[in-house]
């Protein structure tokens, strides 16, 4: 299967597998890219008007922004930067960051992971039911040696991180991609792509490595003032 039909797949959307609910007032970065039926995809906020999610998340539908705290969600349109892997929403007006809305922060640039790190990804996608959930969802995932993660795939991009999927449940799946792998506190990957069925633990999860993308996100943030 190639990696252009996994990528169609995962566009659908991708659900946290063997996580829990969020607890309140966590993960106050995340966002939900949505379409006119609801969630689509994830996404973190990156600065009071830039939010980071997946650039497959937008190659196949028109979207609409929608960042969702633990109170009262907050719409608002947007505006691409496409990287080809990661991209960024400039949100039309900027959002109140502060109490239940907070920023997420990047990683350094060309920041190095160490096989079986913890990290934890998070999203609104199909949980373990099967079904849609209207409640965050997390779970902890180990990072993936890149070896291991190479074999598995027989091959995978350049600029990723393995983590979660592999000889475990916990992975994300349908419905989280674009959302962010945090790990030491910062959005260390992007969801990107995994088994299509999210039930085979011969396939790690992959994300794309925010850190190899820094000078890039940088320069849009020092452009818009941020």
């Amino acid at each position: 299967m190639s990696l252009h039909f996994l990528l169609m797949i995962l566009a659908l959307g991708s659900e946290i597998k063997g996580g829990h609910i969020a607890p309140r007032n966590q993960l106050l970065y995340m966002a939900s890219v949505q379409t006119r039926e609801g969630h689509y995809c994830g996404g973190s906020l990156i600065s009071d008007n830039f939010v980071l999610t997946a650039a497959h998340c937008l190659l196949y539908c028109k979207v609409n922004f929608h960042l969702i705290d633990s109170s009262t969600p907050t719409s608002t349109d947007y505006t691409v930067r496409s990287h080809i892997l990661v991209l960024c929403l400039q949100l039309s007006q900027s959002v109140p960051v502060g109490g239940t809305i907070q920023r997420i922060r990047l990683p350094p640039p060309n920041m190095n992971l160490r096989p079986d790190q913890m990290c934890h990804v998070a999203g609104w996608g199909v949980a373990d039911t099967g079904t849609l959930v209207d409640d965050l969802r997390v779970v902890g995932v180990s990072v993936v040696d890149q070896n291991v993660c190479r074999r598995q795939w027989n091959g995978i991009p350049a600029n990723v991180i393995c983590a979660g999927g592999y000889k475990t449940s916990k992975r994300a799946c349908q419905g989280d991609s674009g959302g962010p792998l945090v790990c030491n506190g910062v959005a260390a990957g992007v969801v990107s792509f995994g088994d299509e069925e999210c039930n085979d633990q011969h396939f790690p999860n992959v994300y794309t490595d925010v850190s190899k993308f820094r000078p890039w996100i940088d320069q849009i943030l020092k452009e818009n003032g941020c």
